[in-house]
């Protein structure tokens, strides 16, 4: 266990170093990447990608997957930019309500697998075609447009002021609270919740963590309703910072939440990954892309990292786990 600790440490640890390696050499070759318009920019640019990366990692940390995020942050901004024109423009029912969708669609994900033992990479691909295409139904394709002002003015609020651009101070956008707070329910849920210890028991052993007595059927359906539920909350951050709703926004979305989360050190075959090592992948995820874009480098580029990323990490934990099924195998022989 000590071992494992110290692996963890150490691989956050080493994303951190990548991360400030690589900010050096995109800031050597662009002097517009460390400017604070530039800075504030990518923050709020990614906020979504870190809130719903929050969401994936409990999935990923059970061996399980979901590509069905992207098709639900779309209904969900779909959601709430009709509730916002039709009902009500109170910021605090959005959020109700964009949260409620989502979990709504995270529960359906979750009763599927658990219930009919379907694998999740099936599920999900066909809730997010179903999604997609009742989302298209609905709109037609079309943009939603002309949200309430109460609704955009609080899109536009800035937590302190540290530079103008034109007529408006730029600040940290609202919107980095709301991933404050999702990072730290994550993080309780993970480390002082029975919940939290069945996640990462399912991810290492599903077996034996059946077998001291955890109930994994309700801690599946939890993490993909809790799921569900941060991807909300990502709808309404990004409806609030677009102030509009475009249902084709997300497309292929699910595989930058996946690859993010990935490069952040979490295990692709489950029981491992961190909060913190999430929140640097996503940092390391989008200065990567943000150096490419400022480089001039063509941007299908930036689907070549993604996938160069996932073929990797999903390499390292196979060897990774390789060491680990041999060492404990080695360990119960000399026991024995």
């Amino acid at each position: 266990m000590k071992l494992k600790t110290k692996l963890k440490q150490n691989r956050e640890f080493g994303i951190l170093g990548i991360l400030i390696l690589v900010s050096i050499i995109i800031a050597l070759n662009s002097s517009a990447f460390l400017t604070v318009e530039n800075l504030f920019d990518m923050l709020k640019g990614n906020v979504v990608l870190g809130i719903m990366s929050l969401g994936m990692l409990l999935v990923l940390l059970t061996g399980g997957i979901d590509v069905s995020v992207g098709s639900m942050v779309a209904a969900v901004t779909v959601i709430v930019g009709q509730f916002l024109m039709h009902v009500s423009g109170n910021v605090f029912l959005a959020l109700l309500v964009g949260c409620a969708a989502g979990t709504a669609m995270g529960l359906v994900n979750g009763v599927l697998i658990a219930k009919l033992r379907i694998p999740p990479i099936v599920v999900t691909l066909g809730t997010m075609s179903i999604i997609i295409g009742l989302t298209l139904y609905w709109t037609n394709g079309t943009w939603i447009t002309g949200l309430p002002k109460n609704f955009i003015d609080f899109g536009r609020q800035t937590i302190g002021s540290f530079y103008q651009q034109g007529d408006e101070m730029i600040g940290f956008p609202v919107q980095i609270l709301f991933l404050v707070f999702a990072a730290i329910l994550t993080w309780l849920i993970l480390k002082y919740t029975l919940v939290g210890r069945g996640i990462y028991a399912m991810g290492g052993n599903r077996v034996s963590a059946e077998r001291v007595g955890y109930n994994l059927d309700r801690i599946t359906i939890f993490l993909y309703a809790y799921e569900g539920f941060i991807v909300g909350l990502a709808g309404v951050v990004h409806t609030s910072i677009m102030r509009q709703v475009d249902p084709n926004a997300f497309n292929g979305f699910e595989m930058q939440v996946i690859a993010a989360v990935v490069l952040g050190g979490a295990s692709t075959l489950g029981g491992y990954g961190s909060v913190l090592g999430t929140i640097l992948g996503v940092a390391l995820f989008t200065v990567i892309n943000n150096g490419l874009i400022l480089m001039h480098i063509p941007t299908f580029w930036q689907k070549i990292v993604v996938g160069i990323v996932l073929i990797a990490s999903i390499g390292f934990d196979v060897v990774q786990k390789r060491y680990w099924d041999s060492h404990t195998t080695k360990v119960d022989i000399e026991e024995a």
